[in-house]
């Protein structure tokens, strides 16, 4: 039999045709293969290449706290001067998240503004950030204590129930009950200097300090006395 409009016979055509089709089934298989291959090795490039590059260096991060840290927060991150913040034991990611805000150019809406950390801030890298958080988020806190118990007494009710008639939040849903906090959202204030803490609720309500929008609200619904009371409370908190 012949094809009448390209003169080719069916035979031979059924053939390549049928020759074709086991060349399809056998090449689809390993075309496939082929391209899982490469983008496994795809993926595994990526997944050890930027990791590891980017993987923070807590002994990088030592060197840098006992030259530039240490004479306001000590080596370890337990500062002695009550001003100055804990930085032991706080969560990775917040402290890099400060860093970074700190470094931002004054009149920027989502920095932080402090004219000594301001300077120290915007000398580090990226990688400088994160190797120093990993060294103090690596450090045991020194436990804190709390100066004045009958504002404590105070500040504990309002740390753990809130003021819902003012719509102020119990602070324990947010830093958690021991003040351990919450990595990359909320920071770890148990043990935290009273004298810092009431400084920074005091920033928050006046809006010295604006790079966290919630605490902002709620600090701005807090009497002296209650950040007093909450200050007080916060530093004699055992964080696990």
């Amino acid at each position: 039999m012949r094809n009448c409009a390209a003169g080719v016979p069916y035979e031979r055509m059924f053939k390549k045709m049928n020759a074709n089709r086991i060349g399809v089934a056998w090449a689809r298989p390993l075309l496939q293969l082929g391209v899982y291959a490469v983008l496994a090795l795809g993926s595994a490039a990526w997944a050890a290449g930027p990791a590891a590059e980017q993987r923070p260096d807590a002994a990088k991060g030592k060197l840098i706290a006992s030259q530039v840290c240490a004479p306001c927060h000590n080596a370890d991150g337990n500062s002695v001067i009550s001003t100055n913040p804990r930085l032991a034991g706080q969560g990775a990611d917040y402290l890099v998240k400060q860093l970074t805000d700190l470094a931002k150019p004054p009149g920027d809406k989502t920095g932080r503004e402090n004219p000594i950390m301001a300077g120290f801030a915007a000398t580090l890298s990226g990688a400088d950030r994160q190797n120093l958080a990993a060294w103090f988020s690596s450090q045991r806190a020194a436990p804190g204590t709390s100066g004045n118990a009958e504002a404590a007494l105070q500040g504990q009710r309002l740390y753990r129930a809130g003021l819902p008639e003012k719509a102020v939040p119990a602070c324990a849903g947010c830093h958690g009950p021991a003040g351990d906090g919450l990595p990359a959202r909320y920071p770890r204030i148990g043990g935290q200097h009273a004298d810092y803490v009431e400084a920074q609720l005091r920033s928050f309500r006046d809006g010295s300090r604006h790079n966290n929008e919630q605490m902002a609200q709620i600090a701005f619904r807090l009497s002296d006395p209650e950040i007093l009371a909450l200050s007080a409370f916060v530093a004699g908190l055992r964080a696990q």
